[in-house]
C-alpha cells in the first residue's frame, strides 16, 4: 500500500487536464450558462420593447425541455403505443424513434443569432442581389391585429430567397419561425437555420408517428403565440403558377384554436422577383421529358452560376437582378372564420369536416395571395411577349402592349410597381433583364424575338401574374 508507483509525465499531464476540465464543468459551467442566459434575456426584453409581435417565452425555452414536452404529450404517447402495436417494435424502441423525430423538428432559437447575424445577413444579401421594394400593405388593418395573437405569415413560394427577403422586411416587427424543407439539412447550414428559429419538416412523410409529433410541435408553438411563416404550396413553383395548397400545416395551426387563450391570425403575403435565382433549374424540372438531374449536375450548375457572376463582378459588368417585391395582405382571423362557419370547437368536428373546413380556409388564403403578388417589370414584359405569340415585335409595339396591360390592372385596383413612376423606364428595365440574359434577342432592325430554348422561361415569368388578367378578376379587398 505504501509502495511508490512511477508514471510517465505525459500520463500525469493528461490526468491533470481531464481533472481541470471536470472541475470547470462542475463549478464554472453553471455560472457561465447563467451569465449568458441573463444577457440573452436582457437582450430579448430590450427587443420586445420595439417589436410589435413579441418574442414569446416558448421560443427561448431550452430545446431539451421542448423535446421532452413533445415526447410526453398525451397525443404523442398514444401515437407511440399505436406505432408499437402496428410495427411490433418494443415500446422503448418506438419511444426512441419519437425522440429522434422531435430532435429533428424542434429548433434552438437564439435571439442574438437572429437579430445580430441573421437579419443583417438577410439585408446584405437581399439588397446586394435586388432592388427590394415593399408592395401593397394595408397598414391600418395590420395595426389592428391584437398583440397577443398567434400570427402566421402565409406566402407563395417563388425562390429559396423568400426566406431571406421576408426575414429582412419583417425584422423590424418580429422574429419569424419558418417551416423549412429537408433541402436545408446540411451539416453547417442546418445549425444556423435552427438558431434562426426555423423547424425542419419532411414534406412527403407518410409516417403517422412523425406527423403526430410535427402536429404537436406546431400546435404548441401556435398556442404559445410564436410568429410563424409557412408556404402552403409545399414547394417551389416549377412553371411560375401558384400550386394548389397543401393543408397539413394549416390544419395543425388551426387545431390549436381549442386550447389557446388568444386568436390565431393568418397574414397573406405575395412575393415576386424580376429574376428567380433557380429559374432555369425549376423550368427544367417542369419538363417531364427531361432526364432526372443528379446532385453532381445541380452542384455543377450552381458553381457555374456563381463563377459567371463573379467574373462579371470583377469585370465591372455585373448588374443586380432587377426588383424583388413583397406585399402584405389583410389579416384573416381564425376566430372570425370559425364563427362565420357556425363552429365553436374545432375538436367537435369529424375528421372529414375538419379536412373540408381547412381546405376552405387554405383556398381563401391562396385567393388573397393571388391578388397580392407584385406586378414587376420582367413579368409585365413577359406577358406582353407571350401574348404576341411567335411573331416578332418592335419596341414601340411592346410598349403599347405593356401600356394596355398596365391600364387593365390599374382599372382592377391592382398594385403595380412602376420604377420612378415612368412606364417607359419600367419597360426598359424589364426588357434589359431579358436581353442581358439572351432570353430575348433584338434583331438589327430593332424587332424582338424570344430565344426558342427560353420560351418556357418567359412563360414562367408571365405565369407569375397571368391570373390577374383572368375573368372575373379578384380585387385587393378580397379577404
Amino acid at each position: 500500500m505504501t509502495e511508490t508507483i512511477e508514471l510517465p509525465v505525459w500520463v500525469i499531464v493528461i490526468a491533470s487536464v481531464l481533472a481541470a476540465i471536470a472541475i470547470a464543468d462542475r463549478l464554472l459551467s453553471p455560472a457561465v450558462r447563467w451569465f449568458f442566459r441573463r444577457r440573452v434575456n436582457q437582450a430579448i426584453d430590450e427587443l420586445n420593447t420595439r417589436l410589435k409581435l413579441k418574442i414569446r417565452p416558448f421560443g427561448t425555452t431550452r430545446r431539451e425541455v421542448l423535446i421532452d414536452r413533445i415526447v410526453n404529450d398525451p397525443a404523442v404517447v398514444g401515437a407511440v403505443a399505436e406505432h408499437s402495436r402496428e410495427t411490433g417494435e418494443p415500446i422503448q424502441v418506438a419511444m426512441g424513434r419519437a425522440t429522434r423525430y422531435a430532435r429533428e423538428i424542434v429548433p434552438m432559437f437564439n435571439a442574438y443569432a437572429y437579430f445580430r447575424i441573421g437579419t443583417r445577413l438577410a439585408r446584405l444579401i437581399a439588397t446586394a442581389l435586388y432592388r427590394v421594394r415593399l408592395g401593397y400593405t394595408d397598414t391600418e388593418a395590420l395595426s389592428k391585429v391584437a398583440p397577443d395573437s398567434s400570427v402566421v405569415f402565409v406566402m407563395n413560394h417563388r425562390s429559396n430567397m423568400d426566406y431571406v427577403l421576408v426575414t429582412y422586411l419583417a425584422s423590424s416587427s418580429t422574429a419569424l419561425s419558418y417551416a423549412v424543407g429537408e433541402w436545408a439539412r446540411l451539416p453547417v447550414l442546418q445549425t444556423l437555420i435552427r438558431f434562426m428559429g426555423a423547424y425542419f419538416i419532411r414534406r412527403n412523410a407518410r409516417n403517422t408517428l412523425y406527423r403526430r409529433i410535427l402536429a404537436t410541435y406546431v400546435r404548441m408553438a401556435t398556442e404559445a403565440g410564436v410568429t410563424q411563416a409557412v408556404f402552403p404550396e409545399g414547394g417551389l413553383s416549377r412553371d411560375g403558377k401558384l400550386r394548389p395548397p397543401r393543408i397539413g400545416l394549416i390544419s395543425y395551426i388551426v387545431s390549436a384554436h381549442d386550447h389557446a387563450t388568444h386568436d390565431t391570425v393568418f397574414i397573406p403575403v405575395g412575393l415576386n422577383y424580376d429574376r428567380v435565382l433557380e429559374d432555369r433549374s425549376l423550368v427544367f424540372e417542369a419538363d417531364h421529358h427531361a432526364s432526372p438531374t443528379s446532385t453532381w449536375q445541380k452542384s455543377t450548375r450552381t458553381l457555374g452560376f456563381l463563377w459567371r457572376n463573379l467574373r462579371l463582378r470583377l469585370a465591372g459588368r455585373w448588374h443586380r437582378f432587377g426588383y424583388a417585391s413583397v406585399s402584405f395582405g389583410n389579416p384573416v382571423s381564425v376566430d372570425r372564420f370559425l364563427a362565420d362557419q357556425g363552429i365553436d370547437k374545432w375538436r367537435t368536428l369529424a375528421d372529414s369536416e375538419r379536412e373540408a373546413l381547412t381546405e376552405k380556409l387554405a383556398l381563401r388564403l391562396m385567393r388573397s395571395i393571388e391578388t397580392l403578388i407584385p406586378v414587376l417589370p420582367v413579368s409585365l414584359v413577359s406577358v406582353a411577349l407571350i401574348e404576341a405569340g411567335p411573331e416578332r415585335v418592335d419596341r414601340l409595339e411592346l410598349k403599347v402592349r405593356v401600356g394596355i396591360l398596365i391600364d387593365r390592372l390599374v382599372d382592377r385596383g391592382m398594385h403595380i410597381h412602376i420604377p420612378r413612376q415612368d412606364r417607359d423606364y419600367e419597360i426598359d428595365v424589364g426588357l434589359r433583364m431579358l436581353t442581358l440574359r439572351r432570353i430575348v434577342k433584338p434583331a438589327p432592325d430593332g424587332e424582338l424575338t424570344i430565344a426558342d430554348k427560353d420560351r418556357a422561361l418567359v412563360a414562367y415569368y408571365a405565369n407569375a401574374i397571368a391570373h390577374l388578367f383572368a375573368e372575373p378578376a379578384p380585387t385587393q379587398a378580397d379577404p
